[in-house]
Parts: structure tokens; C-alpha cells; sequence
């Protein structure tokens, strides 16, 4: 089984490419394989093909349920937000990034689209997928800034390409 390149100690020369595309059956077999390392590793919520080097636009993402993406596209997204992740090939490192809190995305798996959002429900929502704990505000958020991370995986991007660099305040001692 592979393993998670630890970028800090090895070369993966994948890390920053953009990954080919790949016909869905070659996707399911590399997801499973992404989910077995997962399980087997019991620290992440996400993992890209290229974090374990295999280039192959596929990634699986584990908060809520269980999500494949393959070859995905981000259709639309908005509400900015800034949040703290880390990445399993950058261990013990976060990262202060700015994400979306809402994303549309387009999986070659799946005939419609998902919709990842992040934003609290309405007070007066009745389901009880909006009152249960694992479905919560919280873990919505979450699962939509995981969707995102392992997206800029597939396209050679990490967290440190989406990095908030906060802006110096500079006082004006004339005033």
C-alpha cells in the first residue's frame, strides 16, 4: 500500500502539477485505495491522489459521509472565509487560508453536482439532518474547506498557495 509523501522530508514531484484526468472505473479503483490509506492512517479527513503519488485527478474527502471526487470542477463558489487547515503532507504545519463557505463542484462520478455549503442552517429548519451533531454547522464548514483543499490538490496547488498573509497596520503619527 502507499503512503503519504511527508513533503518536508521527501520530494514529491507531483505536489505542485496539475494532474491528468482519468476515466471514472480508474478513479474508483485509485478512491478506494485513498480511503484504505486513510483508514489505515486514522489522522485525515481528505487525501488527493498526488499526496501519495499517483497523477490522477482523484481525491476523497471523509467528514460527514464518504466522498469521491473525480476529475472535479468547481462550478461556483462564494462567501469568503478564512480558516486554519493543515495537510497530511505537510504535518504539524496549519496554515491561516481563505476558502469559500458555499462551492458548487462537478465529479465525473455523479450525473448532478454537489453542493458543499457551510452557512447555519435556518432557525426554523425541521429535518433532523440539521439537528444532528454530525451534521451540524460546524462539520458542514469543514467538509466544504476539505472539498476545496484536496480540489487545489488535483490542480497543484497546497495551502501554502492559498495562505492569508495578514496586511501590517501602519499608524500615521502625523495625526
Amino acid at each position: 500500500m502507499k503512503k503519504v509523501i511527508d513533503c518536508f522530508k521527501e520530494d514529491n514531484p507531483l505536489i505542485q502539477k496539475k494532474l491528468r484526468e482519468v476515466s471514472v472505473e480508474e478513479g474508483l479503483e485509485i478512491a478506494t485505495e485513498l480511503f484504505q490509506i486513510l483508514n489505515k492512517r486514522k489522522d485525515g479527513i481528505g487525501l488527493a491522489a498526488n499526496q501519495v503519488g499517483i497523477n490522477a485527478q482523484v481525491a476523497v474527502v471523509n467528514v460527514r459521509k464518504p466522498i469521491i471526487l473525480i476529475n472535479p470542477k468547481v462550478i461556483k463558489q462564494w462567501d469568503e472565509v478564512s480558516y486554519y487547515e493543515g495537510c497530511l503532507s505537510f504535518p504539524k504545519q496549519g496554515i491561516r487560508t481563505q476558502r469559500y463557505k458555499n462551492i458548487i463542484v462537478k465529479s465525473a462520478d455523479v450525473e448532478s453536482q454537489y453542493y458543499f455549503s457551510g452557512v447555519d442552517s435556518a432557525k426554523n429548519a425541521k429535518g433532523t439532518w440539521e439537528t444532528a451533531k454530525k451534521h451540524d454547522s460546524h462539520q458542514r464548514l469543514l467538509e466544504t474547506i476539505c472539498v476545496q483543499h484536496e480540489i487545489d490538490h488535483l490542480m497543484g496547488k497546497t495551502i501554502h498557495d492559498r495562505e492569508k498573509k495578514l496586511e501590517p497596520v501602519i499608524i500615521d503619527e502625523r495625526i
